[in-house]
């Protein structure tokens, strides 16, 4: 495990209850100057399931994976809900963990989900006197064991499609979109977000057999005004009708473990649009507690401490009244 005495796992984190949902999405877009209504309309999402996210729980399930494969103590802390990652290094701190490797549950170069991770690390060790070092461990997004992961789910879940529609059946790759300025500074090399995804779908759709697939975007957010990575999912399924495609299979290589926005936009959203046009849909699971990929962990440890990046990679997107 080299020099490191502890293993953080970071994530996004995720309500557990429904007196969590506002609050949660309050933590997610604070002084991102997204309207009230827009928050009422997704906390109607997260209400349809209970207030819960399946992340949490998926999280303490992943660690609980890990856990054989790692001769250290696993730490757990959330970006955006309990357990706070500064509640996390506190804990750390008091238990004498001086330098730990971080995991982050999130595989792609972007500022949403790198840079973002690294400046929120960095905020709670601020807040919390003789926090430990934390070391993020590299993007995994090409490791064959994520690939693996993916391939079986995938494989899995066209087999769930009926018989004669299994070899037919359309790869439609999804991520988070974001937008248009964010993905050309992403990773060192520009253009890294979209560059990354489309080389995991090529390898997943390699592993099972299939040479035509797309990478569509999912869970827009943004204001209209503001270009973002389409098409939209939905908008690509009635392309899809079109065509004459008659099964797809969704394969959402954005996502490590399930977010509202897997078990939502597409299970719900997603799938309803598939039904209005007649199209047989299954959805792959996420990477989740795939036993490669809870020893892919293992592995990270493993390997030579990465190369920090650069200080201008994956810059911040311009926000309202921020310069």
């Amino acid at each position: 495990m080299g020099s490191y005495d502890a293993l953080l796992v970071v994530s996004f984190g995720g309500p557990e209850g429904p007196d969590d949902v506002m609050p949660f999405l309050e933590n997610v877009v604070r002084g991102r100057g997204v309207p009230r209504e827009r928050l009422l309309e997704v906390e109607a999402h997260y209400q349809r399931f209970g207030g819960v996210s399946p992340i949490n729980r998926q999280c303490r399930e992943l660690i609980e994976a890990i856990r054989p494969h790692v001769d250290l103590p696993i730490y757990w802390g959330n970006r955006n809900w309990h357990p706070f990652l500064a509640d996390t290094l506190r804990q750390m701190a008091a238990d004498g963990v001086r330098r730990a490797a971080a995991f982050i549950t999130s595989a792609y170069s972007s500022y949403s989900s790198c840079r973002q991770y690294l400046d929120d690390i960095a905020r709670a060790r601020a807040e919390v006197p003789g926090a430990p070092e934390v070391v993020r461990l590299r993007h995994y997004f090409d490791h064959p064991a994520f690939i693996a992961a993916f391939a079986d789910h995938t494989a899995e879940a066209i087999g769930r499609l009926p018989a004669e529609l299994r070899d037919r059946a359309r790869l439609v790759f999804t991520a988070h979109s974001i937008p248009l300025s964010m993905a050309a500074g992403a990773s060192p090399w520009r253009n890294g977000y979209e560059v990354q995804l489309r080389r995991v779908a090529g390898l997943v759709a390699d592993r099972v057999g299939r040479t035509q697939w797309d990478l569509v975007w999912q869970s827009r957010s943004g204001p209209p005004h503001v270009p973002w990575l389409e098409p939209d999912v939905c908008d690509h399924l009635r392309a899809l009708a079109k065509e004459g495609v008659a099964a797809v299979v969704l394969v959402p290589i954005g996502f490590v473990t399930d977010h509202m926005e897997v078990v939502y936009d597409l299970d719900v959203e997603a799938a309803d649009v598939a039904r209005e046009l007649g199209i047989a849909l299954t959805r792959a699971a996420t990477a989740g507690t795939h036993p490669r990929f809870a020893e892919m962990v293992a592995d990270l440890l493993a390997e030579p401490e990465p190369v920090n990046c650069p200080d201008l990679c994956c810059p911040a997107p311009a926000r309202p009244g921020r310069p």
